[in-house]
């Protein structure tokens, strides 16, 4: 009976110590729901950003100037990098870069675009730094006529470090 207890209590210490590596406080500290705004409207009841612990989760950003509320083109590629653009703003806001987006969703009107949208995406993120996890999709609309949507969970935490041996 004392070994069942000791692996269990082992067992949720190791827990514990695991909750405070992933969102870095205590279990027991509250953490506040710190809203980030970059300046630009939003076109509904929404926060641009959300900044919890070490998580920033970051709403979806179309291809519109911020100070005249037009999208900057009718172009695809154009509309990926204002969106871009707009999400750095948020992610300045909160303290971070690029270099901190650990997840991000693509919505695209056209999947065909997919080529496009990939090579302006891509310029963002730094050389040699683990691109983010992401997920692509068609949907059949996207608010206020826009081409694509992007949105962003971004983490405080160190810099990755290679190991040697391992891949590039």
């Amino acid at each position: 009976m004392k070994s069942r207890f000791a692996i269990l209590a082992i067992s949720i210490l190791f827990c514990a110590a695991a909750l405070v590596a992933v969102i870095g406080a205590a279990p027991q500290s509250p953490m506040l729901k710190k809203p980030i705004y970059s300046g630009a409207k939003p076109l509904g009841p929404y926060t641009p950003g959300i900044d919890i612990g070490n998580l920033v989760f970051l709403a979806g950003q179309i291809g519109r100037d911020p100070a005249t509320g037009e999208f900057v083109s009718d172009n695809t590629a154009d509309q990926t990098r204002q969106a871009m653009k707009n999400l750095g703003a948020v992610l300045e806001k909160a303290g971070l870069g690029y270099q901190n987006v650990v997840k991000t969703t693509i919505y695209l009107a056209d999947i065909n675009d997919y080529a496009a949208v990939n090579e302006v995406y891509g310029s963002f993120f730094p050389e040699g730094s683990p691109a983010p996890a992401r997920s692509t999709i068609q949907v059949a609309a996207i608010p206020a006529g826009a081409k694509v949507e992007i949105d962003f969970i971004a983490a405080r935490f160190h810099p990755v470090v290679p190991q040697l041996g391992s891949e590039d």
